[in-house]
């Protein structure tokens, strides 16, 4: 049997779930990391903190991924933060794909944490 691409662990301590993902995101697996994070954020959560640091790989198919979580977040008046250290492959395809106008892109777990907690869309 062949090992999973990407691992995710979700922790729900606080005013918003935050999503570990390591590995590897593409486009088959990316749907379904997608429906496992969305489904561990309740209607009470001010929203969802998506830690990429331990991310190996991430192409087009993450970047999607992400914007579509983020357009599902704010049409439930809640918020979506990526954590992508500068320098990371995650945060370079990031940049590459310009997202830095329409996805909250923090260094840290915990800015992310406060921007999510602002709860303002």
């Amino acid at each position: 049997m062949t090992p999973p691409l990407a691992s995710l662990d979700i922790s729900g301590d606080g005013p918003a779930p935050v999503a570990v993902l390591t590995g590897q995101i593409d486009l088959s697996n990316a749907g379904a990391l997608s429906s496992e994070m969305m489904d561990a954020v309740s209607n009470s959560a001010s929203g969802l903190v998506i830690d990429l640091g331990g991310l190996d790989y991430m192409d087009s198919a993450g970047v999607n991924m992400l914007a579509d979580l983020h357009e599902r977040l704010r049409w439930r008046e809640q918020r979506l933060a990526i954590v992508a250290p500068s320098g990371s492959r995650p945060r370079e395809v990031l940049e590459l794909a310009g997202t830095g106008s329409v996805l909250l892109i923090d260094e840290t777990r915990e800015r992310a944490l406060d921007r999510v907690a602002e709860r303002s869309p």
